[in-house]
Formats: structure tokens, C-alpha cells, sequence
């Protein structure tokens, strides 16, 4: 376990508890982090990166595959997330997620990110009814967990998260996205196992601003989750 030796180009003071007070950090990235040396970034407190793959039923994230080889090589722990598209069925989307993320020992489990979308030309404006969202999203999960053996993550946004009723997701763990409020003040009453703080995160190795994201305990509870929830 590596201590967090982060900066933030935009920092929040968050009232307590600050996410500095949490033990394990990591970061998420994308085509958008260019530059990454994972050996480097793993030792100033990078110990779990969840990594773009897919997006809808057409799109690999361009830097995916060279992440998830660079992590892997770093020792990291590791986990591929999938930005959901109402313009897609979620049949279609789970099997396009399926043939690009491999199977590895020790990956984290797989993430179902759930925000609406506000820049697709096809996509922007179709917002189905909650009931419908929850319909989709368990047909995904489903499908997903059934290849992987593992319950996957939900990743989601305050807005999101409260027009949808995704409290109504019991079992499930939690990753929530708060850059000004703390999980108990955006998420009243939720349960969560990451909090994703900040977008302008810096970090020895990687080139440019990134996300960073705390772990919801302590690092004895992390070795336990992670023991649990990593793939055999």
C-alpha cells in the first residue's frame, strides 16, 4: 500500500470527512491521460485505477487496452468501466463491453457508469422514465456479472443518481461522483465504496489533470474488499 501524494490544481475544502482522511486512493482514466508511467504513479499512491473501455454498442476507448497492459505491469489493481447509452440496447452494449475487456486474475470488478449525456449527437436527448433506466441497467448488470462471476459497480452522479432512484440498488457496491459535497451530504443515506473527489487531480507520472478517487474504509478493510470482490 502506497501513501497518497496527490496535488489538485482546483482543490475543495470538503467538510469532514475530507478525502484525505481515507487510507487508499486511486485514480480513473482515459483517452484524455495521454501520458501515464504506472510505475511511477503506483508508487506516489495510485493503488487501484478504474479504466475507460466502451462506450454504447461501437466505442473502445482508444487508450484502453495500453492502460490496462501498463497498470497490469505496475502491479495495480486494475477495472474497465463502460459508459451506458440510451440509444443502444443494453444486450448489445453488455457484449460489445464482453469482447473488449479481457477476463484477468486480480481485476476489479467491472463498472457500469450511469450519467446522462449530454454531448452525443444521437444520444443527448433520449431520457427514458427511472423505471426504465433501472430496467436497462439490470439487464447489463446481469448480463455482465453472469461473464465476469463478479457483481459489477455502479458509478454514478448526484443528479443522476436521485432522478433515477438508484438507491433502489440494493447489493450493489457504489462509486459516486462528488467534486463540492461529500458522498453524506450528495447522497444522503447512501451507501458508497469509492468517492471519486476531484477531476483536476495531480499526480507524480501522469501528465496533466486526472481523477482521484478514495476507498470508503480503511486499508485493512480495502485488503478484505479486494480479497472478496477480485476476480480468482
Amino acid at each position: 500500500m502506497f501513501p497518497a501524494r496527490f496535488g489538485d490544481t482546483d482543490p475543495v475544502d470538503f467538510a469532514n470527512p475530507k478525502p484525505s482522511r481515507f487510507a487508499v486512493h486511486g485514480i480513473d482514466a482515459a483517452r484524455f491521460q495521454k501520458s501515464i508511467n504506472w510505475n511511477t504513479a503506483r508508487r506516489n499512491g495510485v493503488n487501484f485505477a478504474f479504466l475507460k473501455a466502451t462506450e454504447g454498442g461501437d466505442l473502445l476507448d482508444p487508450s484502453f487496452k495500453s492502460h490496462w497492459r501498463g497498470a497490469g505491469r505496475a502491479g495495480m489493481y486494475r477495472g474497465a468501466y463502460h459508459f451506458y447509452y440510451f440509444c443502444t440496447a443494453p444486450e448489445v452494449q453488455a457484449a460489445w463491453f464482453i469482447r473488449n475487456v479481457p477476463r484477468s486474475a486480480g481485476a476489479l470488478p467491472p463498472v457500469l457508469d450511469m450519467e446522462w449525456n449530454p454531448f452525443s449527437p444521437t444520444c443527448a436527448h433520449v431520457r427514458p422514465p427511472a423505471a426504465e433506466v433501472r430496467a436497462q441497467m439490470r439487464k447489463w448488470l446481469r448480463i455482465v456479472e453472469a461473464h465476469y462471476g463478479q457483481r459489477p459497480i455502479i458509478y454514478t452522479t448526484p443528479k443522476f443518481f436521485s432522478e433515477n432512484g438508484l438507491g433502489l440498488f440494493q447489493g450493489y457496491d457504489f462509486w459516486l461522483r462528488t467534486t463540492a459535497k461529500t458522498p453524506a451530504e450528495a447522497y444522503p443515506g447512501q451507501n458508497w465504496t469509492f468517492w471519486q473527489y476531484t477531476a483536476t487531480g495531480s499526480v507524480r507520472g501522469i501528465v496533466g489533470e486526472v481523477d482521484l478517487n478514495a476507498f470508503g474504509g480503511s486499508a485493512a478493510a480495502w485488503d478484505a474488499w479486494v480479497a472478496r470482490r477480485a476476480a480468482p
